[in-house]
């Protein structure tokens, strides 16, 4: 919890909305439409159908129905909804049920997982859309006319409230049209609750009249769901996307990376992930490097690989040559094997060498290296030789990485070069580095001597060589914590050198990958600097970048919003990812901070100087003004780089206030990265993460020394933690430093808490 003294008044978070969505999901931007057949609907003869029992309703439509799985942004299921089968291998359901560019798995009643394909249609107005999956798919439901529907007219509805499994519930429709947000819907007298998103409301002839779209936060037997007609629309006319384009967070850069044989291979923060099986023999897949290794001489290939589980295998594949013909060397069930796959199945592989070697770490990550000579195959794992082999069947092609099965895997810093070994420290600097490691781990005797003093008494021993490994198990955690602590500091200190320079010279982007960084070592700084720095060149000869400011502007946000598929988080919007840089550069989705540092760093590179960054309230934005009229122009990246108005941002964001001048100045550089703290700030008091706050308060005092606040936040954290000497110092600072208007009772509660920091805390 935050002091009271440390935030004078945090204000109210948001007004009650009237209603909510009823799936965990957000909403996506329609795509262009073609040309499509119809499905069938209601016509003159429908009131000759029977009415149904809801006993045989539920048993008739029950098969069609389909459970609506979406993946997050780590790859695991964040939000359940519910479909129907309109037209063989077509699934109906709400837009906001399969979200912003998310993977998306249908569940069919007997528990079949079909394969999403296509995006066949959506519509954002209507929160509707259109999915198609492969494989055998059940009947097809009858869509009827919605604009028939009459008051208290008794209806069904089936879906998955909170994710159980396909129930239906009975009410009757109190009022259509019911206009909510300018669409027409209709309201129900039923209980809808989360999860029934998507799902088919029918009438009592078994024709799907709507779908449920929302419940009421007013009563809990009050919903409302979309009317069909304009489901049918439509249909009639789709506007298809391939799941591969439809897909932007954790996509593999093409420059990069060709997956291949199928399954799922994505990228977060510098990890590239491969999940599901693969279409090759055995269920391998593989995915190439773009990279091209040295083109004469001996050269070597390297990557860490942790398999999810050790009956998995994934590592190097090398010398790749077309149909899938290439070496590999990888991890499987906990032993180390090389292999020439000259064809498609096992009939054609060739284990050159299969060895366990205590180099190799179980459910843990592994450095793999190969070395391609003319004559030999020489492999390494963890820094240690493990095998050497003769062998010059295949030359040439490039490198990549592989799996086989089921388990998945993760990898990271591929890399190819002449020489990848580790290259030792200066003789002076290692014996220095290991006396301090020896005297931090206290001393300890060889391994023969220690042999001979614990067997005459081994029971006893083993007690003892317990207690000893717990001890060992704890410094071990300390080492862990010491390298953070050295990483963070590290990485403090070059943000605020980087952001101590001259606004001109000082580099935004190199700052904030440097946080992205502070939080994950394995973040390549270089390397997003180099995807951002594409971005730029890519539209560098363009005739409309040339052409001014107002088009280059114009064409960036089509190139980076449109083309590029960048967009704004939504239902997601407080993932931590939306506030690193790097992850929004691979998953495309982000925050108004994170996408406007985006827009001004291409921008920049393309020589537009004039566009700055806006600190607005509560929402960042980019603006620039009008050389010729002076005229300000504000771009808002959140909503596609779409251009706002001064009245339209201060109904939105000032309660109809005009916008203060001062809310209108450029940001700096250094207030870019100290907002971008903050958020980051806020996620961890929501989440009570006691480590991670700590860091960003030292970071926010790394750059402003002069914070107070952060100064007294944190000496409360760390007196909570039991830091007594690092509270201290944190109070002797505000003690000193206080502003002269200080009231003096406040200085003097300042120093009975210095007085009490000579106690432990009360736990």
């Amino acid at each position: 919890m935050v002091h009271p003294l440390l935030i004078p008044a945090l204000g109210l978070v948001a007004a009650l909305a009237s209603h909510r969505m009823l799936a965990a999901a957000p909403v996506a931007p329609a795509t262009q439409a073609r040309p499509g057949k119809t499905v069938s609907e209601g016509g003159k003869n429908e009131k000759t159908r029977p009415s149904l029992s809801i006993e045989d309703l539920a048993a008739s439509v029950k098969p069609s129905v389909v459970r609506v799985i979406q993946e997050g942004r780590e790859g695991r299921q964040e939000g359940i909804g519910t479909g129907f089968v309109v037209a063989p291998g077509l699934i109906a359901t709400n837009l906001h049920v399969i979200g912003e560019a998310r993977r998306i798995e249908v569940e069919t009643v007997d528990k079949k997982r079909l394969e999403v394909t296509e995006i066949t249609a959506t519509d954002s107005h209507w929160d509707l859309a259109l999915i198609k999956v492969s494989g055998p798919c059940p009947p097809a439901l009858p869509l009827g006319n919605s604009d028939q529907l009459k008051q208290g007219q008794a209806v069904v509805a089936m879906g998955n409230p909170e994710g159980l499994a396909f129930s239906i519930v009975s009410g009757v429709i109190s009022e259509y049209p019911d206009v909510v947000n300018e669409v027409p819907m209709i309201r129900l007298a039923m209980p809808i609750e989360r999860g029934n998103s998507g799902g088919p409301l029918l009438d009592m002839q078994g024709r799907v009249q709507g779908l449920l779209t929302m419940k009421s936060a007013v009563t809990d037997n009050l919903g409302f769901a979309m009317p069909v007609n304009p489901l049918k629309q439509l249909q009639a006319s789709p506007n298809p996307v391939p799941m591969q384009r439809w897909l932007t967070i954790g996509v593999l850069d093409p420059a990069q990376w060709q997956p291949q044989l199928g399954g799922r291979w994505s990228q977060h923060s510098g990890t590239l992930k491969s999940s599901g099986s693969g279409e090759g023999f055995g269920g391998r897949t593989f995915c190439l490097s773009m990279q091209k290794p040295p083109a004469k001489g001996a050269w070597e290939v390297a990557a860490s690989v942790r398999l999810d589980e050790e009956s998995g295998a994934a590592g190097l594949i090398f010398c790749t040559q077309p149909e899938g013909v290439h070496y590999g060397f990888y991890p499987s069930n906990g032993r180390l094997r090389l292999t020439r796959f000259e064809g498609p199945d096992v009939t054609s592989w060739t284990v050159l060498r299969e060895i366990a070697h205590e180099a190799y770490r179980p459910k843990d990550w592994n450095h793999l290296r190969v070395r391609i000579e003319p004559q030999r195959l020489i492999a390494w794992v963890n820094g240690r030789e493990v095998l050497s082999v003769a062998e010059d069947g295949l030359r040439g092609g490039g490198a990549g990485l592989c799996r086989f099965r089921s388990p998945g895997a993760q990898f990271r810093q591929f890399r190819m070069g002449s020489d990848l070994a580790e290259k030792p420290l200066p003789t002076a600097l290692a014996t220095s580095l290991e006396t301090a490691l020896d005297q931090f781990a206290s001393g300890q005797t060889g391994l023969q001597q220690s042999l001979q003093k614990l067997l005459p008494n081994a029971s006893a021993a083993r007690r003892q060589l317990q207690d000893k490994r717990r001890e060992l198990q704890r410094q071990t955690q300390a080492l862990r914590e010491l390298e953070q602590q050295l990483h963070q500091a590290s990485i403090r200190g070059e943000i605020a050198r980087e952001l101590e320079k001259p606004e001109a010279k000082s580099d935004l982007l190199r700052a904030c990958l440097l946080l992205d960084s502070h939080d994950n070592p394995q973040v390549d700084v270089s390397h997003y600097q180099q995807q951002v720095q594409r971005l730029a060149n890519e539209l560098k000869a363009d005739p409309e970048v040339k052409a001014g400011t107002a088009r280059a502007i114009a064409r960036i946000r089509k190139h980076l919003f449109e083309q590029g598929g960048f967009h704004g988080s939504r239902h997601d919007y407080g993932n931590r990812n939306n506030s690193y840089l790097s992850a929004v550069i691979d998953d495309r989705e982000g925050l108004p901070i994170s996408l406007s540092v985006l827009f001004l760093e291409v921008a920049w590179r393309l020589g537009l100087r004039e566009v700055v960054g806006l600190p607005l309230p509560g929402q960042f934005m980019v603006g620039w003004r009008d050389s010729a009229k002076g005229a300000l122009h504000i771009i808002d990246p959140f909503e596609g780089g779409r251009e706002r108005s001064l009245e339209e941002l201060a109904d939105e964001l000032n309660d109809g206030e005009p916008l203060l001048p001062e809310m209108l100045e450029a940001a700096s550089k250094k207030a870019i990265v100290m907002r971008m703290i903050n958020n980051l700030l806020n996620l961890a008091r929501e989440d009570d993460d006691q480590d991670r706050l700590a860091a960003y308060l030292s970071l926010q005092i790394a750059l402003e020394g002069d914070n107070a606040l952060a100064r007294l936040e944190r000496a409360q954290l760390r007196h909570r933690e039991g830091h007594l000497e690092q509270a201290r110092e944190d109070v002797l600072w505000l003690n000193e430093n206080l502003p002269e208007e200080t009231p003096d009772h406040l200085r003097r509660q300042m120093q009975r808490w210095l007085e009490s920091l000579r106690e432990p805390p009360v736990r």
